[in-house]
């Protein structure tokens, strides 16, 4: 199975990488099948976690790699990576400023604007679908810019960085269906929405891995734009919904965990 995936192009390796990272997010949208309710400490402390991670992933996977090829090339190293952060954060502030705004984990509530709950959950799912670009893109970016000979960019630092979002994608499919059967969805329609909201993953790491390819001077830009909309992502939504209860304390130290964890998984595949 290795054999075949190394033998796959940068783009394959992308979208079979996505497929991985909806997939996670599909097992942890199925817990809504045993369970109704999940535990409020179990939940903030993963998406703690997951905070981390996508931390941690932004700087070793995205940002370090973007610094690291502009050196040399006639203009301030950092400078594209910058350019690309921010970039990354406007576009989910506009994205945030078109879609109403439901925060992960919090309850679906009504708005005058919105008249029926199946738009409620549809502008939900969407809501999130949307910060989900992000992740995909990342690791679309992470195999393409295998190409690019940058030395701490290597196929097995980017199946680290898919296995590092992977694992936090469980605690966000976890996040969507869990609340919808709380308030009297059917098991398998939670479901259904919680791993949706992820299948944007594969189709945005297809277009990131085959738009670095494509376009190379391209590149450090892309690492940067992915790595600044993960942290938008991490600051608006993962960090609320992990500190809004009694467990703030726990979910900051699961979030230095993930953090641990997934620097310690890009550095020894780097």
């Amino acid at each position: 199975m290795m054999d075949f995936f190394r033998n796959c192009s940068p783009v394959m390796q992308a979208l079979i990488a996505g497929l991985f990272t909806w997939g996670v997010t599909a097992l942890g949208a199925s817990c809504v099948f045993a369970t109704r309710n999940v535990n409020k400490k179990l939940l903030e402390s993963m998406l703690g976690f997951a905070g981390g991670v996508m931390i941690a992933a932004s700087f070793w996977s995205l940002l370090a790699p973007s610094i690291e090829m502009s050196q040399g090339k006639g203009m301030l190293a950092w400078l594209p990576a910058a350019i690309g952060f921010l970039l990354g954060g406007i576009f989910l502030s506009c994205i945030d400023r078109i879609i109403p705004h439901f925060r992960i984990g919090s309850k679906i509530k009504k708005d005058k604007n919105i008249k029926t709950s199946e738009e409620r959950l549809n502008l939900l799912v969407l809501a999130v679908t949307l910060h989900n670009i992000p992740e995909g893109l990342a690791v679309g970016v992470a195999f393409g810019a295998i190409v690019a000979n940058i030395p701490s960019v290597t196929l097995p630092a980017a199946i680290a960085l898919a296995i590092g979002i992977g694992i936090q994608n469980f605690p966000e499919g976890l996040a969507i269906s869990m609340p919808l059967r709380g308030v009297g969805m059917s098991r398998l329609r939670s479901f259904n929405y919680g791993q949706l909201s992820a299948i944007v993953e594969p189709i945005a790491a297809l277009i990131g891995a085959w738009a670095v390819i494509m376009i190379k001077p391209l590149l450090p830009y892309a690492l940067g734009f992915a790595a600044g909309a993960m942290i938008f992502v991490v600051i608006e939504e993962i960090v609320p919904a992990s500190q809004g209860g009694d467990n703030g304390r726990l979910a900051t130290m699961f979030a230095m965990i993930g953090f641990v964890l997934m620097m310690a998984l890009d550095v020894a595949f780097s």
